[in-house]
């Protein structure tokens, strides 16, 4: 009693009703009806592609004086595309045209890239989305099925229900010569509340094609029958059914993937005879004795992806030629066929690079649109992606442990700065949005511009990142660091398969070491604030400062907060500050005046101005409040796993910063225990002498 129960629980969330909208079926009447009422129900593949991108939204950012459309399709909580803003609206452009009938609709979309650069990602979020959006209102689409078939008579197949095995839409069922006319009256439908500028940028529905084989010989059958009464066909023998695109199940979703040459052949993508029906049709040209089974014939009115399109064999990418310029598939045995689909292989360059060198293939580049799909080159950007892929991880994960991997993984991609003006590091961070002295958001373009082939060649990809965390997960049950991911990374390197030589794994080994040192620099950092305690005190202490230096720029005075009198600006105050990052006295009018500017910068982009939105000026504040309000704890004693005896009072205050480090900064204690010993052994080694 109590399972059964419990299967009524679980009946009673199935949703009977959505059930019964995503098998729908009508009468070909009713669809024709349907269509005048939609006009998009007859959309190609690409725009059905483009408007399932384009419904989930769109806007607009600046970088680099660069306007960027950001489309949130691509912000998918399952499959999410972290940046890749240049890639991403060049596919966007490329099926916009193709959906326009610019001329795109007769390529091959290529994505090209290393490896783990997310081009399958990319491939896959679409397909993901089709099936989503096929389940939508908007999404709807439809195909026919042949109902009534005489069984067993000749001329007829052998089932009284015969589903188009295309897919097709139920419109080419109308001879072209008349549907020609039924299209012109749905685009001017569709046209009729449009205004100029919107009937400029909306697409043309078109249909264009015959029948496939089977279908077509059933009608023939048919019209013979009713003496060409194309009416009686459709009303007796139609019925329009409703479809769903689903890879698990081979509707409007393909993919094919190369395999061992002896095992694959052409009809892969094409179809092939069943031989085990010959006997009953008699001929292997007889349309009912072939299977359209292949990936064209299942893509059809969707999308067909290639994985590692270039490395098949030439005669499958010779059906690509037919299939992307002249949108026509040529089975054996058979004319050609019309197929409507989106065509996306995806490549890494080894194989990019032979196919333009094989001067064979150029029928293929001429049918190609390359569009490179880099690594990321935005610190921020690595770390979203590692973030999603580790936010239900149960076991406590420390913080700045990603932050520090993502910065490694960024670090292998840039090259050095030639003039040697810059880091590494610097770079990252300018690249990422950060400010530094000296550099304005066009000197960061022409940076980004002089360096264009970064995140191309060269770097390691997301995934060994997530390897080794892995990795580091499984090791330690409870809790990790950034010490342990950045060490297991260090370990990785020598037995990588992608890395081919010494200097390329010395490389990485020094983008480690100065991931190790930007991590010892926030640790500090965070120690500092820990013991200091109170945000409010650096807000105040920064306050003071900027009224400072700007009454000093413009030779005026400051009030007085407890007096009330006009004052001169404390020189001795923004001296105290400005010597913690070695302002010299000499330097100091400079660099006043470059924060003013910066401050400036910040208003016209409607920005608000924070004490850390300089780096510079917030490790000089973090460090003159550090000076004022430090106790008399020493802190080598921070090394609380190092040392013999604490003195009580001593602990105590230890104990206060780890509290602090845990309910501000997100450590457990353990964690906290290992940044502390961490930096303890720093100041040990008085490494914050000259700080100091």
């Amino acid at each position: 009693m109590e399972n059964a129960q419990r299967l009524s629980t679980l009946a009673s969330k199935f949703d009977r009703s959505k059930f019964g909208v995503l098998n729908e079926e009508m009468s070909f009447a009713e669809y024709v009806d349907r269509v005048y009422e939609n006009p998009a129900l007859v959309r190609s593949a690409y725009q059905r592609l483009y408007d399932m991108i384009t419904a989930k939204g769109t806007s607009t950012f600046k970088r680099y004086r660069k306007t960027y459309t950001h489309y949130s399709f691509f912000d998918d909580p399952e499959i999410p595309i972290f940046g890749l803003e240049d890639t991403l609206e060049q596919l966007v452009k490329f099926i916009r045209g193709a959906a326009g009938y610019y001329g795109t609709e007769k390529r091959v979309l290529l994505l090209h890239g290393p490896v783990g650069s997310s081009k399958s990602t990319i491939c896959r979020l679409i397909k993901r989305g089709l099936e989503k959006y096929s389940r939508t209102d908007d999404g709807a689409w439809y195909t026919y099925k042949w109902v009534g078939l005489d069984v067993g008579q000749d001329g007829f197949y052998t089932h009284e229900e015969d589903e188009c095995p295309m897919h097709e839409d139920p419109i080419k069922l109308i001879p072209e010569e008349i549907r020609k006319g039924l299209i012109e009256d749905l685009n001017e439908i569709r046209f009729a509340d449009m205004t100029e500028e919107e009937r400029n940028a909306a697409y043309v529905l078109r249909s264009e094609g015959e029948l496939n084989p089977r279908c077509k010989m059933f009608m023939n059958i048919l019209l013979k029958k009713y003496e060409g009464d194309w009416e009686k066909v459709v009303t007796n023998h139609i019925r329009v059914i409703r479809k769903v695109y689903s890879e698990a199940d081979r509707v409007g979703i393909a993919t094919f993937q190369p395999k061992d040459e002896k095992n694959q052949d052409a009809t892969e993508l094409t179809g092939d005879i069943n031989y085990a029906k010959l006997p009953h049709f008699g001929s292997d040209s007889d349309p009912r004795a072939f299977n359209y089974d292949g990936e064209f014939c299942v893509g059809n009115r969707g999308v067909v992806e290639f994985i590692e399109m270039l490395k098949l064999a030439q005669e499958f990418l010779y059906d690509l030629l037919g299939a992307s310029q002249e949108q026509q598939i040529k089975p054996k045995k058979f004319a050609q066929i019309r197929v409507d689909t989106v065509l996306i292989g995806h490549t890494n360059n080894p194989e990019y690079v032979k196919l333009k060198e094989n001067q064979s293939m150029e029928a293929l580049r001429d049918r190609t649109v390359k569009i490179d799909v880099p690594y990321l080159l935005r610190w921020s950007e690595e770390l979203a992606i590692l973030e999603h892929t580790y936010s239900k991880v149960r076991q406590h994960i420390a913080p700045h442990t990603l932050e520090i991997a993502a910065l490694w993984a960024v670090l292998t991609r840039l090259q050095d700065e030639k003039e040697g003006k810059l880091t590494l590091v610097d770079k990252a961070k300018l690249y990422d949005g950060r400010s530094l002295p000296g550099w304005t958001e066009d000197s960061v373009k022409e940076l980004r511009d002089k360096y264009e082939n970064e995140g191309m060649f060269g770097g390691v990809s997301c995934r060994y990142l997530q390897d080794k965390i892995s990795n580091t997960l499984s090791s330690h049950y409870d809790y990790i660091n950034p010490f342990m991911v950045l060490n297991e990374l260090r370990e990785g390197l020598t037995n990588s398969s992608l890395i081919t030589n010494k200097d390329e794994a010395g490389r990485y080994i020094t983008c480690i070491e100065l991931a190790m040192k930007e991590l010892d620099e926030i640790l500090k950092s965070e120690v500092q604030k820990a013991l200091v305690g109170d945000e409010d005190a650096i807000i105040r202490l920064c306050s003071n400062y900027i009224d400072n230096v700007m009454a000093y720029i413009d030779k005026a005075k400051v009030k007085n907060p407890y007096t009330g009198k006009e004052q001169a600006p404390d020189e001795r105050l923004m001296r105290s500050i400005e010597e913690k990052i070695d302002i010299p006295e000499v330097g100091s009018d400079d660099f006043r005046r470059s924060l003013a500017a910066f401050m400036g910068s910040l208003h016209a982009k409607d920005e608000k101005f924070r004490w850390d939105s300089n780096p510079q000026l917030k490790k000089a504040l973090e460090m003159k409040l550090f000076e004022d309000t430090k106790d008399h704890i020493k802190l080598s004693a921070l090394n609380v796993s190092g040392a013999t005896v604490v003195d009580p009072d001593i602990q105590e205050k230890i104990d206060q910063i780890k509290t602090r480090l845990v309910k501000q900064y997100g450590y457990i204690d353990k964690s906290a225990t290992d940044v502390l010993d961490y930096v303890g052994s720093i100041f040990a080694r008085g490494d914050m002498a000259e700080n100091d």
